[in-house]
């Protein structure tokens, strides 16, 4: 897959990150910077074309999504994050998440399937039009999620959906509001303090 890997500092927490639709590996870099600039980088570049936009996995139309594709491009990515953290000496333990719309969806993904491997996400306008059956564990988890008010994408009962899918499960779930389907530098703001007090919880 292709990606950027930017290491700041060895042993650091690692940022996987997930760009939207039409995006590349480039989009968020800044955004991890923001978040922490001593934190290192692995962004990744959606393996799937909709019309010559980078996508992450396919869909039927908007906000029906492919699962079948959505499943294997999941595996596709879990096994590539694996890889590269063999590659570089990382744990998956120490991956954060951060990811807007189509990567943050891709994201909840790879929490439901392998909710043992990872514990931090920060994702901007997610949605997982799905009731999920199985009660996966998240009680190790701590999650950030900005959703729109008025969001043309994703209404606003489906943004309750995804909180409910982390609340329901145990994760420790801090929301925040913009306004459509957006990523704010003030709703980046309120993610970079989630994050550091999650850290300073941690230490």
């Amino acid at each position: 897959m292709k990606h950027i890997y930017n290491e700041k500092k060895k042993g650091a927490p690692v940022f996987v990150l997930l760009h939207g639709t039409g995006g590349t590996e480039n989009d968020l870099v800044g955004l991890g910077e923001l978040l922490n600039p001593e934190f290192n980088i692995l962004s990744v570049r959606g393996n799937v074309q909709e019309n010559g936009m980078n996508r992450f996995f396919k869909r039927h139309g908007e906000g029906k999504y492919d699962w079948e594709d959505l499943k294997f491009r999941g595996t596709e990515l879990y096994d590539f994050i694996v890889e590269k953290s063999k590659e570089h000496d990382f744990k998956l333990e120490d991956v954060i998440f951060v990811g807007f719309s189509n990567g943050s969806n891709i994201a909840i993904q790879l929490m439901l399937e392998y909710p043992e491997s990872f514990k931090r996400a920060a994702l901007f306008a997610p949605l997982y039009p799905a009731d999920v059956t199985k009660t996966q564990d998240f009680s190790h988890m701590d999650v950030f999620l900005s959703l729109g008010k008025g969001d043309p994408i994703v209404p606003e009962s489906e943004s309750e959906r995804v909180i409910n899918l982390f609340k329901d499960r145990g994760a420790d779930v801090t929301t925040a509001w913009v306004n459509g389907h957006n990523l704010t530098q003030e709703v980046a703001l309120e993610a970079r303090n989630w994050l550091n007090e999650s850290i300073n919880n941690d230490a």
